[in-house]
C-alpha cells in the first residue's frame, strides 16, 4: 500500500510535517543491517532506493504480462504495450511535456545525451561551430560533446564557476555567439549539489537562437520539473535516481527538433518501411526506440512516478532541505572537515574532504559503521581539478533519510579523524 501522506511527526523533528518514519516503511532495503549496524544509506545521488510498490509492479509484469510490446495481436503483448505506453504518459504529465511522443525511452541520462549527440549534433554541428558546457558537468555531458567536436572540427567552450560552485552567468552569456550550436548544462550538480538557474540559462541561449540540453539526472528526483516553463529543448532523466529500476530513463525533446534529427539506432520498431534500396523511419517516439526496450524497467519508472505523485512533494522537498542544512551544520562544526560546494541554492548532496585523509579511506571507515556514501571524483574530474582536490566523500540525501542518520554520519566522521590523528 502507498503510505498515507498526512501531517505527522518526523523522526528527529517533532515539528516537521513530513512523516519520515512512515515513508521509510515503503523502502524494504532500509531495514537491513550492514557490518552489524543499521544501514544508513546516503548514496542517493548515485542511485536512490526502490519502494515496495515499484518492486511489486515489476514483479507483476514479469509474472503476468511479460511479452514483447507493439504489433503483437495476442493478449499478453497488448497488456505489456498498454503498461509500457501508459508509463510514457505518466512521464509526460510528470515533466509537463506537450505530447507523450516527445518522451523517448532510454536506459538513462548517459544514453539519452548520446542520443542527442548522434541524432542532433552529428547532423547540425559542423567545422568551426561551438558547443557550450559548464565547468561542473558530469562526464556523460562532456565526453560525447568532445567526441563530436573531434569528429566535426568544432570547439568545446566551458562556462566557469566561482569558489562556491555557482556558474558565472555573465561569462556564460559572453560565450554565446553566432558559432554556438548547442548549450549542454546540468540542472543540478551531482558533485556539488548546486541548483543551476536553468530557466535563465535557456532564455539567454534562445535569444541567440541556440537550443539547450539539460541533464536532469539530479533535478528530477528533487525538484518539480516543468519542461514547458523551463523552455528546455531537451531534458533528460534517469529512473534509477528517482526511485525506479536501473535501465529506465527518458529524453524529452521538443517535437520539431526530434523530427529533424537522425535516428540513434537502426533496427526493428523504428522503421516504417524497409527495402534493400531504402528505409523510411517511423514517427515519434518509435523513431528513436529501436529493438526490444527495457520494458519492465520503464513500467517500473511509471510506477515510481505514481509513488512520487502519492507524496506531498512540496513537503518532501522542504524536508530534504532541512536535512541538507542540518548535515551542513553538523559537518562544518567538525574541525578538519571542509565542505566542497557552498552554493546558495542546493539540493541534498554534501561533498566534503577531511584534512590529510583520502576520501576512499573515509568511505571505507564509514562503511564499517554501516554508512553508505560515495567516495571519488563522482564522474566530475574537472570539478575536482577546479577545487584542487583528487576526490571527495559525498553524502546525498533522500526524503527517507533522518536527522538521526546524519548524527551517525557526524559521529563516524569524527571517528575517521581520530583514526588518522
Amino acid at each position: 500500500m502507498l503510505a498515507e501522506r498526512q501531517a505527522g511527526n518526523g523522526v528527529g523533528d517533532a515539528a516537521s510535517p513530513w512523516d519520515v518514519a512512515r515513508v521509510r516503511e515503503d523502502f524494504p532495503v532500509l531495514a537491513q543491517t550492514v557490518n552489524g549496524k543499521p544501514l544508513v544509506y546516503l548514496d542517493n545521488a548515485a542511485s536512490s532506493q526502490v519502494p515496495q510498490v515499484v518492486i511489486d509492479r515489476g514483479s507483476r509484469y514479469l509474472q503476468e504480462e511479460h511479452s514483447n510490446i507493439h504489433r503483437g495481436v495476442h493478449y499478453l503483448s497488448q497488456r505489456a504495450t498498454t503498461a509500457y505506453e501508459g508509463a510514457r504518459e505518466k512521464v509526460r504529465r510528470f515533466i509537463n511535456a506537450r505530447e507523450s511522443r516527445e518522451c523517448i525511452f532510454v536506459r538513462g541520462c548517459t544514453e539519452g545525451i548520446n542520443l542527442v549527440m548522434h541524432g542532433y549534433g552529428r547532423k547540425f554541428v559542423a567545422a568551426g561551430d561551438e558547443i557550450i558546457v559548464s565547468a561542473m558537468e558530469h562526464h556523460a555531458n562532456i565526453v560525447p560533446w568532445q567526441m563530436l567536436c573531434e569528429e566535426k572540427g568544432a570547439t568545446l567552450r566551458v562556462i566557469p564557476m566561482n569558489d562556491a560552485g555557482e556558474l558565472l552567468l555573465d561569462e556564460y552569456e559572453a560565450l554565446l555567439n553566432e558559432r554556438t550550436k548547442l548549450v549542454c548544462v546540468m540542472h543540478v550538480s551531482n558533485a556539488l549539489g548546486t541548483i543551476n538557474p536553468i530557466k535563465e540559462i535557456v532564455a539567454r541561449a534562445h535569444k541567440q537562437g541556440v537550443p539547450v540540453l539539460v541533464d536532469g539526472a539530479q533535478g528530477a528526483p528533487h525538484l518539480t520539473i516543468d519542461v514547458q516553463d523551463l523552455d528546455a529543448d531537451f531534458y533528460i532523466i534517469s529512473g534509477h535516481k528517482m526511485f525506479a529500476p536501473t535501465g529506465s530513463g527518458v529524453v524529452y525533446g521538443k517535437a520539431e527538433l526530434l523530427e529533424r534529427m537522425n535516428p540513434f539506432l537502426g533496427g526493428g520498431d523504428m522503421i516504417r518501411t524497409v527495402t534493400f534500396e531504402k528505409t523510411t523511419y517511423a514517427g515519434l517516439p518509435n523513431k528513436f526506440e529501436a529493438g526490444t526496450p527495457a520494458i519492465a524497467s520503464q513500467i517500473g519508472l511509471g510506477a515510481a512516478i505514481d509513488y512520487l505523485n502519492s507524496l506531498d512533494r512540496r513537503a518532501a522537498h522542504a524536508y530534504e532541505h532541512e536535512l541538507l542544512a542540518y548535515a551542513t551544520e553538523k559537518l562544518t562544526a567538525i574541525e578538519g572537515v571542509r565542505i566542497i560546494g557552498t552554493a546558495r541554492e542546493k539540493v541534498g548532496a554534501l561533498s566534503f574532504v577531511i584534512e590529510d585523509v583520502h576520501p576512499h579511506d573515509v568511505g571505507t571507515i564509514l562503511d564499517q559503521e554501516g554508512i553508505a556514501v560515495r567516495a571519488g571524483h563522482h564522474c566530475a574530474q574537472p570539478v575536482m581539478k577546479r577545487f584542487n582536490i583528487p576526490a571527495t566523500a559525498r553524502a546525498s540525501f533522500a526524503f527517507y533519510n533522518t536527522k538521526e542518520e546524519i548524527d551517525t554520519l557526524a559521529s563516524a566522521v569524527q571517528k575517521v579523524i581520530e583514526v588518522f590523528s
